[in-house]
């Protein structure tokens, strides 16, 4: 092969190679069908509902977004507005253990009786304790009304993880720590969200890019003497 097209094949190589690196993913996301079976006041309740759960890196952590897109109970008499505040359990698992707690917010209109209770949307804070890929995935939800748990609901279906989440823990040691889902321990996190990911990937790209194009140069001289 001449070396002009050695020299345009290299350059080639490590600019395909940089947009690959580029490309993998930090998260996997996917909406699972929980079947939950609840205890209510008025009896046993059950309904399926699909759950999405998302996450979005805030400094040294993550704020993790659980949301629902069926009710799974109903009240029959109708709850005012600001009565009802749901909360849930994320089970954890892969490179951590343990649970998430995620709260909702008071529900902002009133519901009428015997009508499906919207959950709407979750929050938690996690902060990683081991490096690795953590696993989110729905646990016990608990509805909160009229001063009581009126609602409390175990998924039966043993659902698959609804997010898969690429994570390094404070100082980048593969095992620190115990594990556990809430720890306001100190410590920067290294760089692990999708945006963050891009940069870190872009840089090593740059990096085999210009290898490639001092090794070039490295030929062209050598063929000029």
């Amino acid at each position: 092969m001449p070396y002009r097209r050695r020299a345009a094949f290299t350059l080639a190589a490590a600019v395909a190679g940089s947009a690959v690196l580029a490309s993998a993913p930090a998260a996997q996301a996917a909406v699972v069908d929980v079947n939950y079976a609840c205890e209510t006041k008025i009896g046993p309740k059950g309904a399926v509902s699909p759950v999405d759960i998302k996450a979005v890196r805030n400094g040294s952590s993550y704020t993790i977004t659980m949301s629902f897109e069926k009710g799974v109970s109903d009240s029959p008499i109708e709850l005012p507005k600001g009565v009802m505040t749901p909360r849930a359990e994320l089970k954890l698992g892969g490179a951590d253990e343990g649970t998430l707690k995620v709260k909702g917010t008071p529900n902002t209109a009133a519901i009428p009786p015997n009508t499906p209770i919207k959950i709407g949307q979750l929050t938690g804070t996690y902060t990683p304790k081991k490096s690795g890929k953590v696993t989110f995935t729905a646990g016990l939800l608990t509805v909160h009304a009229l001063g009581m748990d009126a609602a409390v609901c175990t998924p039966k279906n043993n659902p698959a993880p609804s997010l898969e989440l690429d994570v390094t823990a404070p100082g980048g040691s593969p095992d620190t720590g115990s594990g556990g889902a809430q720890s306001t321990s100190g410590g920067e996190l290294p760089k692990t969200g999708p945006l963050d990911s891009a940069t870190a990937l872009g840089t090593l790209g740059g990096t085999v890019l210009l290898t490639g194009a001092a090794g070039v140069l490295w030929l062209t001289r050598r063929t000029a003497r």
